[in-house]
């Protein structure tokens, strides 16, 4: 997708975002749109994901959960984490975030689109440079953290990932937190 191509979807969607139910994002391969609003246990999982990092990260770095985008129009990629591990410095800025700047891109796997989460993500966040990037998948109480983007013949990909099970402590960059009592879908 070129440069002038991407800025006339991404212009279409910024028109079209108020009007339309769910989230909308830009990948490669063109939009996607997840038209459920995430429920209870999505949101959740992303607050209490949220809350157990900022308590044992340093001060001047958050776990967001608001807007905006994390975009590279270069890439022709506009994606919406449902948590980003960011410092407050870099958030001070017009528009979408640098996806560079994000320490980590979390995500709660959505029940009516897991394949944005677990292949479409996994595709694009190295691809925009961002470190470390976590599902909790809230259908199977399980997750993954995928880390150490290097170079293969498809674009860049996270060579280690490391699995676990709700219940258990996950490591997300530098910090460890408890994934006890994180719901699950019904």
């Amino acid at each position: 997708m070129t440069p002038e191509h991407y800025a006339a979807l991404r212009a279409v969607l910024t028109r079209l975002a108020p009007t339309v139910p769910g989230a909308l994002e830009i990948t490669r391969e063109g939009v996607v749109h997840d038209a459920r609003s995430p429920g209870g246990p999505h949101e959740l999982t992303a607050a209490r994901v949220s809350r157990r990092l900022e308590k044992v990260m340093p001060e001047g770095l958050l776990a967001h959960t608001g807007t905006p985008d994390v975009e590279d129009v270069h890439e022709g990629v506009m994606r919406h984490p449902d948590v980003m591990v960011i410092a407050e410095a870099d958030m001070e800025v017009e528009g979408s975030f640098d996806p560079t700047a994000l320490l980590a891109a979390i995500e709660v796997v959505s029940r009516s689109n897991p394949d944005n989460d677990w292949v479409g993500k996994m595709r694009d966040y190295p691809l925009l440079g961002i470190p470390v990037y976590v599902l909790f998948d809230p259908r199977t109480g399980e997750g993954a953290v995928l880390s150490d983007i290097h170079p293969t013949p498809n674009g860049p990909r996270y060579a280690t990932r490391t699995d676990f099970v709700y219940g258990e402590d996950v490591t997300i960059g530098a910090w460890t937190i408890s994934t006890a009592d994180l719901p699950r879908y019904r």
